[in-house]
């Protein structure tokens, strides 16, 4: 018997952004925090550049990119500004996130099935700048398999729905099911949204989910004991995970 391996955690500096823009000044610095967060343990830093530019802002996107000494996942919707900055700034990683003017936080997955056109167009111009591509889908065998037949690399679950309802058998089955199906046709499996220290560990303990994203619940955390432990509660509560469940 060994135990699962090494599952990575990406941290999520949207709203340390967020912070900032309720007075349009410079502090808190995105940029110092995804650096605090690289000490922490993070092995990966997660900005959402959104077209409204409610919270990351362009100039963060450029110093992150030069700041970041781990992996950059830049998120972004599926237009062609932004999949121009992607091609232009090239990442490490992309993920393909829906969106909508309205909405507080992204409210679920892409609707990979009922644009896959479209979806397949920007995964190719993606690929041919060398940027490794996820999709953030919602845990459905269709999307999942779309995800695998327009050419993505990997794919985020959305744990929106687990989050509101943990105890809900079905939450997890869903994730559970989406992540060794996205395993099984080679696609490597991420996860995000609504996790924190209270919920990951159900989530953390699937085997075939080899990184979360996590931000709101971090940032949150931080107020009240700081970025640097509330990074490692997260990590903490994630290695417990894999270590209590082997295989």
């Amino acid at each position: 018997m060994t135990s699962l391996r090494y599952q990575r955690l990406y941290v999520n500096i949207d709203h340390v952004a967020t912070v900032r823009q309720a007075r349009r000044s410079r502090e808190p610095d995105p940029v110092a925090a995804a650096l605090l967060c690289e000490r922490a343990g993070a092995d990966g830093i997660t900005a959402h550049l959104r077209e409204d530019r409610r919270h990351v802002q362009d100039e963060d996107i450029h110093r992150l990119a030069a700041a970041v000494s781990t992996v950059l996942n830049l998120e972004c919707a599926l237009t062609d500004e932004m999949l121009a900055l992607a091609e232009t700034l090239r990442p490490p990683q992309v993920t393909l996130v829906p969106e909508r003017r309205e909405e507080v936080t992204t409210e679920g997955g892409l609707d990979v099935v009922g644009h896959e056109g479209a979806v397949r167009s920007a995964v190719a111009r993606l690929k041919r700048g060398g940027v490794r591509t996820s999709l953030f889908i919602d845990p459905d065998p269709a999307a999942v398999r779309v995800a695998l037949a327009v050419g993505a690399d990997a794919i985020e679950l959305h744990t929106g729905r687990y989050a509101h309802a943990p105890s809900d058998p079905a939450t997890l089955r869903a994730l559970r099911d989406a992540a060794q199906l996205g395993a099984s046709l080679g696609l490597a499996v991420h996860a995000g949204h609504g996790l924190s220290v209270d919920n990951v560990r159900p989530v953390a303990a699937i085997p075939e989910i080899e990184e979360l994203n996590i931000g709101h619940a971090i940032i949150g955390r931080a107020i009240f004991v700081g970025l640097d432990a509330a990074v490692r509660e997260v990590r903490s509560a994630m290695d417990e995970a894999r270590a209590a469940h082997r295989y």
